[in-house]
C-alpha cells in the first residue's frame, strides 16, 4: 500500500480529484450572505455546501437556456 495512514491516502486522493474554493466574508460587509449561510451550515437537513452548489447549478442552467434562447 501506498503511505503509512488512512490519512496519507486520504491527502492523495486529495490533492488528484478534488479542488477546495474558500471565502472570506467580513461579518459586516456581508451580513446578509452569513445570515443565509448559518441555517444551512447548522442546519440538520441541509449544508451550506450543498445549497451553494445548488445555486450555482441554477444559475449555470439559466445561463444555458439564455444562450441557447439568444
Amino acid at each position: 500500500m501506498y503511505g503509512f495512514s488512512k490519512y496519507d491516502a486520504q491527502d492523495r486522493y486529495d490533492s488528484y480529484n478534488t479542488v477546495q474554493v474558500k471565502l472570506k466574508l467580513n461579518m459586516k460587509t456581508y451580513a446578509e450572505i452569513l445570515a443565509w449561510v448559518r441555517p444551512h451550515k447548522y442546519g440538520r437537513d441541509t449544508s451550506a455546501q450543498g445549497a451553494i452548489k445548488a445555486l450555482i447549478r441554477e444559475d449555470i442552467a439559466r445561463d444555458q437556456t439564455d444562450g441557447i434562447q439568444s
